[in-house]
C-alpha cells in the first residue's frame, strides 16, 4: 500500500479516481478531535466586505461566511439554492429572474434573514463600485426588487449566465443593519449566514473559522473549526507545510516544490482541473507606451511560452494560447494562429510599419513572489533580447499591488485568473468586456457585442462561435496575452480527510468538508 494518494476531480462528471489506499483511510474518525485543521494558502483577503473585493482569497472566505441565493455542489456546473428555496428566469426572455427566499435564515448575530437584505445586497454593492469590486460581473443587472419572500433581478439584455453569478462571491448576503449603504465596512466583523462564523481575524495573518449552528442552506455537512493561516510568499508556505505547520495547503506552492513531492512522506495529492490561467495585462490608457496597438502585437510577436512554462514553472504549468482554456466551450488558439512561434522579424515590421521608435520603453508590475519574479525575469529577459524593448520591472505585495493596477500606475502587469463559475463567460466579460476587472481601461464595441451574444444561450454549445470570434478579436487587438494555465493543487497530511473535495474550479472553498482522520 502506498502512503501518497493522488486524486483528480473531474469537474464535469464529478467523479472521484482515488488510487493506492483504502477508502476507509480517507473517512472521518469519530476520535472526537476538535482542535482546528490549519489550512495554508498564499491568497490574501483584501476586504472581508462582499462589495470590496474580487479576488480568489477574498471569495474564498466569502463562501464559508457568507451565502448566496445559490450555490454549487461538488463537481457540477449548474448552480443549486442555497439561501433561495427556489429560483428560476420568469418567461423565455431571460430578462426576469427570481427567487424565492428559504424561511429558516439567520445571520450570525441572530438577526433573521429577508429579501430586504438581498435586495440591498446587490443594490449595495452596484452604488459603491469599488475599483477592485465585483460589479462588473453584472453589467446587465438593472433593478432589484423585493416583496414577501420573493426578490425579483431585472436584467437590461437577455444573460443566460446570471445564475451562475449569483452563485458566486458577489452575491454574498449581507446584513442591511450592519454594512454602511453608501461605503465598505471597516474592521474584522463579519455578520453572514454562511456555514461558519469568522471567530477572530488578524490581517495578513489568520482567520479562525467555526461552524454556524444556525446555518440553514445547500450543505449538509457539518464541518469543524479551521484556523486558515495566510502567507505572503509562495516559499513561505512551502516552509510551513515542511515544519508541519499546517495541515492543509491550497494555492499557492512553489513550481519546484510540487515538481519534486516525495511520494513517501504520506503527502496526499489532489489534483482539480480548475483551469486557473495567467495574463501579461496591457494599460492602454491614452499617454502610455501600450495605448498603441503595434506596440502590444510586437510583444505578443516575441514571446516564448514554453521557455516561461518549463523554467519558472519547471513544467507545473502548461502554455495557453487564448483566451479560454481547455476544457471550456469555444477554446481555440487564436494567438498561435495569429503568432505561431516567436518571430522579432515579425515584431519589427509592426513597430516600424506603425512608427514606433525603439527601444519602447514600459514599466512592467507584478505580485511580489518568487515564483512570479523568475516569470517576469524570463519575459524581460526575451523582450529586451530583442532590442525592441526596455523594460522597467516593479515587485509590490499583492493588495498594493491590486490598487495600483487598478489606477493605471504600470503599463504592463501579470495577474492570475480563476473562474468566477463554470462557464466561457468567465473568461470574457470580466477579462475583455468594457470596464473589466483588469483594470485596463481596454474597450471594444465588436467585442461587447459578441460577449452579449453568448450570454442569449441557455445552451451553451450554441455561443461557441461567438466565442471563437471574440478570441480572435482579442488576439488582434491584444488587450492582454494569455501566458499559462494550471491545475489546482491541494496538499494535506494523512490525519486529515476530505481536502479532495476542498476545491473544484467554481471557486468555492468548502472548509466545511476537512475533518481529523
Amino acid at each position: 500500500m502506498r502512503s501518497t494518494v493522488r486524486l483528480r476531480i473531474l469537474i464535469t462528471c464529478g467523479v472521484l479516481v482515488a488510487a493506492g489506499v483504502g477508502g476507509w483511510q480517507l473517512l472521518p474518525s469519530d476520535t472526537g478531535r476538535t482542535d482546528p485543521i490549519s489550512v495554508g494558502t498564499t491568497d490574501a483577503v483584501t476586504s472581508l466586505d462582499p462589495a470590496g473585493a474580487y479576488d480568489a482569497g477574498s471569495w474564498a472566505m466569502y463562501s464559508n461566511v457568507f451565502q448566496s441565493l445559490l450555490t454549487f455542489k461538488p463537481g457540477f456546473t449548474t448552480p443549486v439554492p442555497d439561501a433561495a428555496e427556489s429560483c428560476k428566469f420568469v418567461g423565455t426572455k431571460l430578462t426576469t429572474y427570481q427567487c424565492t427566499l428559504r424561511d429558516d435564515l439567520s445571520f450570525s448575530n441572530g438577526r433573521k434573514v429577508t429579501v430586504e437584505d438581498v435586495k440591498y445586497s446587490f443594490e449595495r454593492m452596484l452604488r459603491i463600485k469599488t475599483d477592485v469590486g465585483p460589479q462588473p460581473l453584472f453589467p446587465t443587472l438593472k433593478t432589484v426588487s423585493a416583496e414577501g419572500r420573493t426578490v425579483t433581478f431585472h436584467l437590461s439584455a437577455r444573460d443566460a449566465t446570471f445564475p451562475l453569478k449569483v452563485a458566486t462571491g458577489a452575491g454574498s448576503i449581507v446584513d442591511k443593519d450592519k454594512y454602511p449603504a453608501n461605503k465598505l465596512r471597516s474592521g474584522a466583523a463579519v455578520d453572514g449566514s454562511g456555514p461558519y462564523v469568522l471567530k477572530e481575524y488578524k490581517e495578513g495573518e489568520s482567520a479562525l473559522l467555526e461552524p454556524n449552528p444556525n446555518y440553514r442552506g445547500a450543505v449538509v455537512k457539518k464541518g469543524g473549526p479551521v484556523l486558515v493561516k495566510y502567507f505572503g510568499q509562495s516559499e513561505d508556505l512551502a516552509d510551513a507545510w515542511k515544519s508541519k505547520d499546517v495541515q492543509v495547503t491550497h494555492r499557492q506552492l512553489p513550481p519546484n516544490f510540487l515538481s519534486s513531492l516525495d511520494s513517501k512522506d504520506g503527502t496526499r495529492v489532489t489534483e482539480a482541473e480548475s483551469a486557473e490561467i495567467r495574463n501579461l495585462v496591457f494599460n492602454v490608457r491614452p499617454g502610455t507606451p501600450m495605448a498603441d496597438k503595434a506596440v502590444r502585437q510586437a510583444v505578443a510577436a516575441v514571446l516564448d511560452r514554453p521557455e516561461i512554462t518549463t523554467g519558472a514553472y519547471k513544467g507545473t504549468v502548461e502554455p495557453l494560447y487564448s483566451l479560454i482554456p481547455q476544457g471550456f466551450v469555444g477554446h481555440s488558439t487564436a494567438f498561435y494562429d495569429a503568432y505561431p512561434e516567436p518571430n522579432v522579424k515579425t515584431a519589427k515590421k509592426l513597430l516600424k510599419a506603425a512608427g514606433i521608435e525603439t527601444p519602447v520603453k514600459f514599466t512592467f508590475g507584478f505580485r511580489k513572489d518568487a515564483t512570479y519574479a523568475a516569470e517576469t525575469a524570463e519575459i524581460k529577459r526575451q523582450l529586451e533580447e530583442t532590442g525592441l524593448f526596455e523594460v522597467e520591472t516593479v515587485e509590490i505585495k499583492w493588495t498594493e499591488f491590486q490598487k495600483a493596477y487598478a489606477k493605471g500606475t504600470y503599463d504592463a502587469y501579470t495577474v492570475g485568473w480563476l473562474p468566477d463559475f463554470p462557464d466561457s463567460d468567465s473568461f470574457t466579460a470580466p477579462l475583455v468586456g468594457t470596464e473589466n476587472t483588469l483594470h485596463n481601461t481596454f474597450s471594444s464595441k465588436r467585442i461587447d457585442g459578441l460577449i452579449s451574444s453568448t450570454q442569449q444561450y441557455s445552451d451553451r454549445s450554441r455561443a461557441t462561435g461567438d466565442f471563437k470570434a471574440i478570441q480572435s478579436e482579442v488576439a488582434t487587438d491584444v488587450p492582454l496575452v494569455p501566458l499559462w494555465q494550471k491545475k489546482d493543487y491541494v496538499l494535506s497530511a494523512e490525519a486529515v480527510a476530505g481536502s479532495q473535495y476542498l476545491t473544484d474550479g467554481t471557486g468555492i472553498w468548502r472548509l466545511w468538508e476537512l475533518s481529523w482522520i
